[in-house]
């Protein structure tokens, strides 16, 4: 079983979507090890995005992540990390494949509704910043 970590971004939240998106990720198969609802500081948004801080879009990124509550997950199956990636879709909802959920949730680029991590090294980054393990089951 390989892990993986996923958020429900503001936009989504802020539509009432999370329920609808959790559904979704169960139906395709994950299990939802740990869950968590919270409103990420700006200081917290920068933290978990450090590594995109000298890109021009860092601010607005961090903004946005820290304007409203967002839904952070650990998510656990087989290849759950490549399995997330193919439910999120294209990191640009207008290139993202029908079916996905940036494609049927994202309002834009920027406001794509899920994030989720990228790579086993990201995963073991990511899922740390917001789970202990004791919280994860």
């Amino acid at each position: 079983m390989e892990r993986t970590f996923a958020i429900i971004k503001p936009d989504a939240v802020e539509r009432n979507l999370a329920g609808t998106i959790l559904g979704k990720i169960e139906a395709a198969g994950f299990r939802i090890v740990g869950m968590k609802k919270l409103q990420l500081s700006r200081a917290q948004a920068e933290g978990f995005y450090y590594v995109h801080k000298e890109r021009p879009f860092f601010n607005d990124l961090c903004a946005f992540m820290s304007r409203s509550p967002v839904v952070v997950l650990c998510l656990e199956k087989d290849n759950a990390i490549a399995d997330w990636r193919k439910l999120m879709g294209a990191t640009n909802p207008e290139n993202a494949e029908p079916g996905t959920l940036r494609k049927e949730f994202a309002k834009n680029i920027e406001e794509n509704s899920v994030h989720g991590s990228d790579a086993p090294e990201t995963a073991a980054f990511e899922i740390p910043y917001f789970f202990s393990g004791l919280e994860l089951n």
